[in-house]
């Protein structure tokens, strides 16, 4: 996937934000991914979730929360209280809808904010989840720890995202347009552990989930295959670039099958 503006290498971090945040609520992504914007969907979520330790009084951050599917989750799976966070006002309003046609608006509340500036006090959430979204913020050490300065000590964080040898990516998937697809600026499993060390939060627990990669990947190209049948014009005006497209999900297979690129859980808990 390619994005129309998003040809800049010199782009500012403010501009990386926002021209994710674009591409992340435009109805061409949903087309693309249906509902569940990360490999392993909700199964995946559900697997993090039970690594949180959540009860029914928690209150819960779901950081970069997209159009509200991990939050209204654990919102309605375990009974806790979400706040989730999305630098697309778009976003935030789908999410909010969504809240309240399931019921959840009680439990779930959306907000358009900043992860490396997060609109909360300090030590007010019990556990903060992110999922597919540090790879693509700018700035991963002061993201980290923002989530640890609005957690309360002895929290949890969760993590799924996707993970990369940066060095060895094929060209097909590095510059700007890879890194809105969550690739270009994806790390190793041991270096997004590091970003949490240094905002004090200790990693209790990794799992690699590559298949996840490889469904998500396959499942793209059997989209889009269908879809360049039936809305190319749509998916062309969406950034999508058809001829490109190929080239990129098969470097994209080679580099799961070679492990350069894949998927993994992380759980961290900050010192009581």
């Amino acid at each position: 996937m390619t994005h129309q503006n998003a040809h800049s290498p010199a782009a500012t971090g403010d501009e990386l934000k926002a021209c994710c945040a674009a591409a992340y609520s435009s109805d061409v992504v949903a087309l693309l991914l249906g509902d569940a914007y990360h490999p392993g969907g909700t199964a995946l979520t559900r697997r993090l979730a039970d690594g949180l330790r959540l009860a029914q009084d928690c209150r819960v951050l779901d950081v970069a929360s997209g159009r509200g599917t991990t939050a209204l989750l654990l919102a309605d799976l375990h009974g806790v209280t979400v706040d989730g966070v999305d630098y697309s006002p778009a976003n935030t309003a789908l999410a909010q809808g969504a809240a309240a046609a399931a019921g959840l608006g009680d439990r779930a509340v959306f907000t358009t904010g900043d992860a490396e500036h997060l609109p909360y006090p300090d030590s007010v959430f019990d556990a903060v989840v992110c999922e597919c979204a540090l790879c693509t913020f700018p700035d991963k050490d002061q993201a980290a720890a923002e989530f640890s300065r609005v957690l309360r000590p002895g929290g949890r964080v969760g993590i799924t995202d996707v993970t990369a040898t940066p060095d060895r990516l094929p060209p097909e998937l590095t510059g700007l347009a890879a890194r809105i697809a969550c690739i270009a600026d994806a790390r190793p499993p041991a270096e997004y552990a590091e970003i949490l060390t240094a905002a004090g939060l200790r990693t209790i627990r990794t799992e690699r989930h590559d298949a996840a990669m490889t469904r998500m990947i396959d499942q793209i190209e059997a989209r889009l295959n269908l879809l360049r049948l039936t809305a190319a014009s749509e998916l062309s005006d969406g950034g999508v670039d058809l001829e490109a497209a190929p080239a990129v999900l098969a470097a994209a297979r080679r580099a799961v099958a070679d492990g350069v690129l894949g998927y993994a859980l992380l759980i961290a808990e900050k010192s009581p």
